[in-house]
């Protein structure tokens, strides 16, 4: 059994600190902390007081360093904002203690997010025996996950990848984001690139879709392809991979607010004069948009995440898919959040018994799909997320 400390009390903390509590046998001792301990105290009455709570700065190094000093957990699972890895990084490399996030580094003030960063603390945490598991969520995460599953199990060689993200959800509100708003229009946003034939291709966001017809009564919907972290590591991973996208869906309802919040500037990360102050209009906006957390109860439908694999297989074309559905009202009844923060937090959770029980554990810096698949999806299943393989069969190609 492990003490475990958590940042970030959001969505996703929420999840994985209930997560946490059902699994005692491993986690001995949980901390959740944030810059507002209030909404600690909020998650941790949930549970009964059966957590302890702190108040954190995640951008302050030495007020990370004392906590985590004080508290001495074998890992930091880190749910903060993307912003803030680096810092909390820096923190568990300091203290000597093992590392996890769900989202990979991205500056405060460039839309911009890539693993270069946190691939750079490679040879610090090797040398100093630590261990740094990078997106440990759904999509980055479990997509890794089940990419790797293919390339151990269905295909010789991996070729093509669509990973696909359908929200078929509903919260019933004008416009709102399912995770932080800021980080969820800044990811929008941002130029699409994908993987064709050794290179990232960009091309302008939300400008290819493609109608998928989503399994289990999910039925067809508009996917547009955005660029997503996860491609990044699978094709330094898995080379073979001469193509890789990725496909999220999106009402016309979100994209239609979406296009005149970005017409009239409000989805802008730079700082602009008003009332004598800076302020930054994503971060205005973000304010004036509903808590994702007060969407769980609002929320229903479904979630399917999965990956299309396609390559050879015994010298033949073969393709796979792989995916998962998550329910958001069964979500709510279990830990009182939607299917969104569900699908990032259990993961989060998983990855952290693969790391406490030496499942999955080297020194370094690694992706999910360095590490055994099967392992991990023997956890996640019992754990909320079950896995659908269906192998062959004709998806269509995106």
């Amino acid at each position: 059994m492990s003490k475990v400390l958590i940042i970030g009390a959001g969505g996703v903390g929420q999840v994985v600190t209930h997560k946490c509590a059902q699994r005692r046998d491993i986690f001995s001792e949980i901390t959740l902390a944030s810059r507002t301990k209030s909404k600690c105290d909020a998650i941790a009455a949930q549970l009964g007081g059966d957590i302890n709570t702190a108040q954190v700065d995640a951008d302050n190094v030495p007020e990370l360093v004392t906590l985590i000093r004080q508290l001495q957990p074998k890992l930091v699972i880190n749910v903060a904002l993307p912003y803030q890895d680096l810092h909390i990084m820096d923190a568990c490399l300091e203290t000597g203690v093992d590392y996890l996030d769900t989202a990979n580094y991205e500056p405060l003030d460039t839309a911009k997010f890539e693993y270069s960063w946190q691939w750079a603390y490679q040879e610090r945490f090797k040398e100093k025996g630590l261990m740094a598991l990078l997106g440990s969520g759904f999509d980055p995460g479990v997509t890794n996950v089940y990419t790797a599953l293919a390339a151990k199990k269905y295909l010789d060689v991996v070729e093509e990848l669509d990973i696909i993200d359908a929200n078929a959800g509903s919260h019933g509100q004008p416009f709102a984001t399912n995770f932080n708003p800021e980080i969820n229009i800044r990811e929008v946003t941002a130029t699409c690139r994908h993987w064709e034939d050794g290179r990232f291709v960009e091309s302008p966001a939300l400008s290819t879709k493609r109608v998928f017809d989503f399994p289990e009564g999910i039925g067809p919907m508009n996917c547009f392809r955005l660029y997503h972290e996860e491609m990044e590591s699978l094709v330094k991973h898995i080379p073979t991979i001469k193509k890789a996208q990725f496909w999220m869906t999106f009402s016309d309802n979100y994209l239609k607010h979406l296009e005149v919040l970005q017409n009239v500037g409000m989805t802008r990360i730079d700082a602009v004069e008003f009332g004598g102050q800076k302020i930054v209009p994503i971060q205005f906006l973000k304010a004036l948009l509903p808590d994702p957390g007060s969407l769980g109860p609002l929320t229903k439908g479904k979630t399917c995440i999965g990956v299309i694999a396609r390559g050879t297989k015994d010298g033949q074309r073969r393709q796979v898919y792989i995916y998962n559905i998550c329910d958001h009202e069964a979500c709510y009844k279990e830990v009182q959040s939607q299917a969104i923060s569900y699908t990032t937090g259990v993961p989060a959770v998983v990855g952290a018994i693969m790391m406490l029980t030496k499942q999955w554990h080297a020194p370094g810096v690694f992706n999910m799909e360095q590490f055994d698949p099967e392992l991990f999806l023997d956890v996640l299943g019992p754990m909320g997320l079950p896995t659908v393989v269906v192998d062959g069969g004709t998806w269509p190609e995106l």
